[in-house]
C-alpha cells in the first residue's frame, strides 16, 4: 500500500506568558489505508478522528508542547486509544495546558517510529521550545518540522522557555545538513524545502551571535 501524507489545517488559539492568539494549525497525517501516526493534535480531536476514519492510529507524536499544538491530544487518545508521545524537555509546558495527564512515551533523539513501512526518525531541535523535535522520514524525501523552521525562516524566540541561538544551531546542526531537495512541512502555513531555505542561514547566524 502507498504510503501517504495528508494536511489537515484545525484553528484555534495559542495562549503563553499572558497573550493569547487566533492560529490555524497543521495537522499531518501519515501511512497508508490501514494504519497511521498524526503529527501534532491541535485544536479539534474529533476533526482529526474523522480524517483518520477507521485506520489503526499508532501515535500521537507532538513536535513540541506549546499550547495550540497538544491541546487536542489527550482526547484523541481518548477516542482512538493511541499513545501520546513528547520530548522530556517539554514537559513544563505541556502541563500548563493538561496538569492532569502526562504523555505516556517520551521521544529522544535518533528514536525511529515507523508508520505503514515508512521509518520517521526524531530530531531534537530545541529553540522554539526546549523539546522541540523534527521527524525526518528520508522515504518520503520530508521532513516536518513543527515550529522550528518555516518557509522564510526560523520559528518565533521571544518568549518563554525559547532561545534564538540554539534555534539557529538546531536548524544548522539538524536540517541544512538533509539533502536540499528535502519538502519541510511545517506547523503553520505552507510547505518549504531545505535547499530554498539554505541561502538564509549566514543572516540567521549573524543575528543569533
Amino acid at each position: 500500500m502507498t504510503v501517504r501524507i495528508e494536511r489537515l489545517v484545525t484553528s484555534g488559539q495559542f495562549t503563553l506568558d499572558g497573550g493569547t492568539w487566533d492560529v490555524d494549525n497543521n495537522v499531518w497525517i501519515v501511512g497508508d489505508e490501514r494504519e497511521v501516526i498524526v503529527i501534532d493534535a491541535a485544536h479539534d480531536a474529533k476533526a482529526i478522528a474523522d480524517a483518520v476514519d477507521d485506520r489503526h492510529l499508532i501515535a500521537i507524536v507532538c513536535t513540541h508542547a506549546h499550547n495550540d499544538h497538544v491541546n487536542a491530544a489527550p482526547a484523541l487518545a481518548e477516542l482512538t486509544g493511541a499513545t501520546i508521545w513528547l520530548h522530556p524537555d517539554d514537559l513544563p509546558l505541556w502541563r500548563q495546558t493538561h496538569p492532569d495527564r502526562d504523555p505516556a512515551r517520551h521521544l529522544q533523539d535518533g528514536q525511529v517510529i515507523e508508520a505503514a513501512g515508512t521509518d520517521l526518525t526524531v530530531l531534537h531541535t530545541p529553540g522554539h521550545a526546549p523539546g522541540a523535535v523534527c521527524l525526518y522520514a528520508p522515504g518520503l524525501g520530508t521532513v516536518f518540522t513543527g515550529d522550528t523552521l518555516f518557509q522564510g525562516g526560523p520559528g518565533a524566540t521571544g518568549r518563554s522557555y525559547s532561545h534564538f541561538p540554539t534555534i539557529i544551531e538546531s536548524i544548522r546542526d539538524r536540517l541544512l545538513t538533509l539533502p536540499p531537495e528535502t519538502k519541510v512541512l511545517t506547523g503553520h502555513g505552507d510547505a518549504t524545502t531545505i535547499g530554498a531555505e539554505a541561502p538564509h542561514l549566514q543572516e540567521w547566524l549573524e543575528r543569533g551571535h
